[in-house]
């Protein structure tokens, strides 16, 4: 039941930031950012499960584990940019949020380009012997 508790810091974090925002701005940011690393540390104590299990699925496939660490790495900066933007979005800075994003995309199509080059030499051979 992790995620009642996980929704009910969310809820009453937020309502709280709410209420001292226009007395102490830099606070209610503070106190959003220390709720998320708290809802971070209960979901990424979560993941080790996930991943043996993912793990174990993709072993089965006999597909190379480069594949799979191209897969964590792209969704492990999917969420801390996500949540990296959010809390420049939080904090009114949307310009910081947007340049976040941007370079957790950038970032994503770097670990991921050994793996365009694999696809894309796989198609041209399957079009070759065609």
């Amino acid at each position: 039941m992790d995620i009642i508790a996980i929704c009910a810091l969310a809820i009453i974090t937020a309502v709280i930031c709410v209420m001292i925002k226009r007395y102490s701005p830099e606070t209610s940011v503070m106190m959003s950012i220390c709720a998320c690393v708290m809802i971070f540390m209960v979901i990424a104590s979560r993941m080790s499960s996930v991943l043996r299990h993912v793990d174990e699925l993709f072993s089965s496939t006999g597909l190379p584990s480069e594949y799979l660490t191209v897969l964590f790495k792209t969704v492990g900066i999917c969420f801390i940019t996500e949540i990296a933007a959010d809390t420049c979005r939080d904090a009114g800075e949307s310009a910081l949020a947007a340049k976040t994003e941007i370079a957790g995309k950038i970032l994503i199509l770097t670990i991921a380009l050994p793996l365009f080059d694999e696809v894309i030499t796989t198609a041209v051979t399957l079009i070759g012997q065609g």
